[in-house]
Parts: C-alpha cells; sequence; structure tokens
C-alpha cells in the first residue's frame, strides 16, 4: 500500500468516527464531505490560481469555463433551496473598500502563494512542502487581520446587496446565469485573439478511484458536493473563515495575547465559534476533512516522491501566504466562500469581489519571476 495511503485512511475513518462520537452525526458528515471534496479537486486538478494565470498570460479560458460551470450549476440550485427557508442561509456580505482591497491582496498572494484557500489545502494533502509553508503563513495573515480589526473595520462600505431580495428570485437566477454565460463567451473571444484553437472543457477519460479526472467531472461533482454541504452545514462551503481561529488559538496557547478581548472576536456572528473547541467549529472540520481527502487521492494516484522548496518559492510562499490571508479576512472570503459563494447565494459582493481579485491576479503573475517562480 502506498505510504501515503497507509496514513490517511486511518485518519479519514479514525477522524469521521470521533468526530461523530464527540460532535454528532453531522460533524461525521462534513468531514466525509470535506474528504470528498479534497479528493475531487486533487484528481480533477481543479484549481482557481493556474486557472487565472493561463487566462491573463496566456489567454487560455478553459480553467476560468470550468469554474463559471461550477457556479453556474451551483447557482442554479441554491436559489430555490434559500428560498424555501429550510434552515439555510447564503453568503451576503457588505461591499465595501475593506472588499474591494482584500480581494486584490488576495489576488497577488494567490500568484506568490501558488494556491488559494482550497488550493493550499488540497495540495498539502497531496504532499507539496511548498505549499505547507504558504498554508502556515496563511493562518499566520489571518490572524493579523484578526488583530487589527479595528484598524479596518471602519472603512467605508456600503451595506450587503442580495440580488433575490431586490429583484426576486427567479430574475437574480435569470441574470447571474446570462453574466455567466456572458462571461464564458468574453473568455471565448479573448482566447481567440491570441490562439487559432479554443480548448474545450474535457469530460472523457480518467479513473474513479485512481485520477485523473477530466475537468467537467471536476466541476460537476464539485457543483454536487457544494449543494450537498449547504443541506447538511446550512451554509455554503467555506475555507478561509478558520485560518484566524487557529492562528488566534495558537496566539493564546502560546501566551503571546488573549484572542478573547480582540473586538474581531467580540463581533456576535464570532464570538460563538471563539469559545467552543476548534473541532466544533463545523468550516474547521471541512478543512482538515479536505486535506485528508487529498492525501487519500494522492496515495489512490500512487503518487511518490516530493520536492522541497527553494529560496525563492519559501519567500514567495511566505508573503503570499500572508497577504492571502489578510485579504481573505478583509474581503469575507476567498474563491470559494467570496466568489462561489456569494454568487451563488445571489449576493452582490460575489460580483464585485471577482475585479479586484483578478486584478491581484495580474500584479502576483509579473511578480513571480522575481521569486523564481515557473
Amino acid at each position: 500500500m502506498n505510504p501515503r495511503l497507509a496514513i490517511a485512511l486511518p485518519l479519514l475513518l479514525g477522524g469521521g468516527a470521533w468526530l461523530g462520537q464527540a460532535y454528532g452525526a453531522r460533524h461525521a458528515a462534513l468531514w466525509l464531505i470535506g474528504a470528498a471534496l479534497g479528493a475531487a479537486l486533487l484528481h480533477a486538478r481543479f484549481g482557481f490560481t493556474a486557472a487565472y494565470r493561463r487566462l491573463l498570460l496566456e489567454r487560455r479560458g478553459v480553467g476560468l469555463r470550468a469554474q463559471l460551470l461550477l457556479i453556474a450549476l451551483c447557482t442554479a440550485a441554491f436559489l430555490p433551496l434559500l428560498a424555501a427557508d429550510a434552515g439555510m442561509r447564503g453568503f451576503v456580505f457588505p461591499v465595501g473598500v475593506a472588499l474591494l482591497v482584500g480581494a486584490f491582496l488576495f489576488g497577488v498572494g494567490m500568484q506568490l502563494g501558488g494556491g488559494c484557500g482550497s488550493g493550499t489545502l488540497y495540495a498539502v494533502g497531496g504532499g507539496v512542502p511548498r505549499m505547507g509553508i504558504t498554508l502556515a503563513a496563511f493562518v499566520g495573515g489571518a490572524t493579523l487581520a484578526a488583530w487589527q480589526f479595528e484598524f479596518w473595520v471602519a472603512w467605508p462600505a456600503w451595506g450587503a446587496v442580495s440580488l433575490p431580495g431586490v429583484v426576486g428570485v427567479p430574475a437574480a437566477l435569470a441574470g447571474s446565469l446570462a453574466v455567466l454565460g456572458a462571461l464564458w463567451w468574453a473568455s471565448l473571444a479573448w482566447e481567440k485573439t491570441r490562439h487559432t484553437n479554443v480548448q474545450s472543457i474535457p469530460w472523457s477519460g480518467g479513473h474513479v478511484w485512481r485520477g485523473p479526472w477530466p475537468l467537467g467531472w471536476g466541476a460537476v461533482v464539485l457543483a454536487g458536493l457544494s449543494v450537498l454541504t449547504l443541506w447538511v452545514a446550512g451554509r455554503p462551503w467555506a475555507i478561509t473563515a478558520a485560518f484566524p481561529l487557529w492562528g488566534s488559538h495558537a496566539v493564546a496557547a502560546l501566551g503571546w495575547d488573549d484572542p478573547s478581548f480582540w473586538p474581531f472576536w467580540e463581533e456576535p456572528t464570532r464570538v460563538e465559534a471563539w469559545l467552543r473547541p476548534v473541532f466544533a467549529d463545523r468550516i474547521t472540520v471541512m478543512d482538515l476533512g479536505l486535506t485528508v481527502g487529498a492525501m487519500v487521492a494522492a496515495g489512490l494516484a500512487g503518487r511518490a516522491g516530493w520536492r522541497w522548496p527553494r529560496g525563492g518559492e519559501v519567500l514567495a510562499s511566505l508573503l503570499g501566504g500572508v497577504l492571502l490571508g489578510v485579504g481573505a479576512v478583509l474581503a469575507s472570503g476567498c474563491n470559494i466562500s467570496a466568489f462561489l459563494g456569494g454568487v451563488a447565494s445571489g449576493s452582490l459582493h460575489g460580483w464585485v469581489w471577482i475585479g479586484p481579485a483578478l486584478l491581484g491576479n495580474w500584479v502576483g503573475a509579473w511578480l513571480r519571476p522575481a521569486f523564481r517562480l515557473e
């Protein structure tokens, strides 16, 4: 048996059993859903960072179109479910300066750190040492932003806007799908300006257990698991909200400060997460499950051997990770919770997020050669 698989399978099964006993069936289910998400991300090599880089530098938009397919499927399912008000809530957050600055910083961090929230976690599970550095710096940056909450929380903001609340669910759904379709067409037109052939999303080939999966499989499976997450957790898939929690508990454990008195954790929406055990946090459970699921998938794929990062990669991971963490907290999320979760929930902030995030990705891609990144 592959060594990774020998470690990951007991973690997967034992973790689910322990969570079910300690916190209930919902936690165990979210652990397994997170593991399935990690396996799907790794097998399909589904990511945002490389897709944006190829779009901006090579004018290849197939990765973006796979994201648009994922978002369209989630939006078509989320909006009717959320309108039914069956104990589920969407991600509807304010639009303001913090969102714009945070999304831009996050975009820069993606290209320097080598991944976004989901990409970092599944790469760690897949055995990429460099991404462990990015993750540690990611948590550090998120904790820094939480500590400095009073500095940026007063920046101008224009409130949260729910498109279904403004125009109704049918119009919001039709409008969202129309915009996603327009972005699909624009990516095709952008690709045609440089290439005579336009790449299609692949759908054939691959192996269910060993991978790799075609990109189309990845988009459909991730959409299904996102809808399942909404139903089980009562809210969309999220990743980065757990990072300031982990970092703040580390600060308290090391005796550096008492985050209980940070205004960030005194907010009504966060105080409960801070006061409960870390493993009571459902986002933490899914994040760790995602990492273990990617480890299982890497073992099934027979991946072996690690390449340790070079000096420039280490520096890029440290800087990029901090920018990712700060950006995610300021912007109320990452590609998953802000872009995917926000748009699928009918929130204006999801559409606004992607603009400065793409600009940040362009700056980050331009900076990559300074760190000798490929």
